[in-house]
């Protein structure tokens, strides 16, 4: 197996660990099957805490930042670096790995979350700069209209915009993000049905234009 297809394979299994399932098991429960049955921290957070959906966050992060900061330049055991392999394309590949790892886990039966997260730390990765826009966006939009779902999609449109206004002449990166974006669409398509029928949970401790009782 040649570096590139090695590393591309290391940085999906890596993906399919689940900071949710994985700390889960050590707590005895599946959140699969509680709550939204979305194993990300959103439902971690509501069905099992702060601390443990704080973790779950970190993990989550932290392998996608190993997976584009560290991985592709990564000396593997016998096996020396291919001077015929594009280190930027490698670091992009690694990166969309990582993210369907997550989201199709192969040791959690290809059930696992919605890949926000881990995108948040491949984009560190990539660019730390990226993540302002990124960030603002998913704050901003939580707060007006309680909803963590569009918060996420709206961020990964900002992700785009921030990427062809500070990154013009990386044309590879812009498509890149483009992708995520759509992904992340992707998997929130449970989402988008509930938000257009009216159900879809809001953060209400969080939302500043909730309802005012009494």
């Amino acid at each position: 197996m040649l570096e590139a297809e090695l590393k591309i394979l290391i940085a999906y299994l890596v993906g399919g660990v689940l900071g949710s399932l994985v700390l889960g098991k050590i707590r005895g429960v599946d959140i699969r099957k509680q709550g939204s049955g979305n194993a990300g921290a959103t439902n971690a957070l509501r069905t099992q805490g702060k601390l443990f959906a704080l973790c779950v966050l970190l993990i989550d992060i932290a392998k996608g930042l190993w997976a584009v900061h560290y991985l592709p330049a990564l000396p593997l055991p016998l096996m020396p670096a291919d001077p015929l392999v594009a280190r930027e394309w490698l670091v992009l590949a690694c990166g969309l790995a990582v993210i369907l790892g997550h989201v199709y886990p192969v040791w959690f039966g290809f059930r696992g979350g919605k890949g926000a997260a881990t995108m948040v730390g491949v984009i560190a990765g990539l660019d730390p700069g990226l993540l302002a826009p990124v960030l603002a966006t998913w704050f901003a939009v939580l707060l007006l209209a309680g909803y963590v779902s569009l918060a996420t999609m709206l961020a990964g449109a900002a992700l785009v915009i921030a990427a062809a206004q500070m990154r013009q002449t990386d044309p590879a990166l812009i498509g890149f993000c483009a992708l995520l974006a759509a992904f992340i669409v992707f998997t929130h398509r449970s989402n988008i049905a509930r938000l257009r029928a009216g159900n879809e949970n809001r953060v209400r401790r969080l939302w500043l234009l909730r309802p005012r009782d009494g």
